[in-house]
């Protein structure tokens, strides 16, 4: 009876053990979303004072301004990792097309404040690159821990699932916009 109660003590501190490692994965993923989430927002904050120096200078590029706003309305509705990383990629597109007119406008390279935000928006490109990459890799470490033996046991009944990783859809989007200091 007490060898018994020992093994059930034993099974019963490795199911517990199997059980957090998986919500404490869980939480890292989350956390590592919310990063992503802080900086994109960081760059959709950006966006309106960039529009408006771009509007002051090269006002008639009227379409292209538009793509922007519309991309990033997209961007910040969208739900989800594979949403956003095609919303994040359009974003990225039409940014690109943005900071190409400042080829066509040199006025506008000149503008010390368009230079600031391009080179603000450099330095959050390269922080949701950061965040992209820890959050996928806390992905990977958790969807392997809910899929192998044992605790795929544990996963399935306690709510614990698959989650998607975070990239972007086409090779064009994962370059991000060009960002040149001239």
């Amino acid at each position: 009876m007490l060898w018994f109660l020992i093994i059930l003590a034993a099974v019963a501190f490795i199911v517990i053990g199997m059980y957090n490692s998986l919500v404490r994965l869980r939480v890292r993923v989350n956390g590592a979303w919310a990063d992503i989430d802080v900086q994109l927002r960081r760059r959709w904050d950006l966006i309106p004072n960039l529009m408006e120096t771009v509007e002051a200078s090269a006002g008639h590029e009227r379409e292209t301004l538009e793509a922007v706003v519309e991309a990033r309305n997209r961007a910040m509705g969208a739900r989800g990792p594979a949403e956003a990383g095609a919303a994040e990629g359009a974003l990225a597109g039409a940014l690109g097309r943005l900071f190409a007119l400042s080829e066509a406008y040199p006025r506008l390279r000149g503008v010390e404040a368009f230079t600031d935000f391009q080179r603000s928006l450099d330095e959050i490109e390269e922080a949701v690159q950061n965040a992209r990459r820890y959050y996928n890799a806390v992905v990977r470490d958790y969807n392997t821990k809910v899929q192998v033996f044992p605790t795929n046991l544990l996963a399935g009944p306690f709510g614990h699932t698959r989650r998607e990783f975070f990239s972007l859809d086409d090779e064009r989007q994962r370059e991000g916009p060009r960002v040149a200091f001239s």
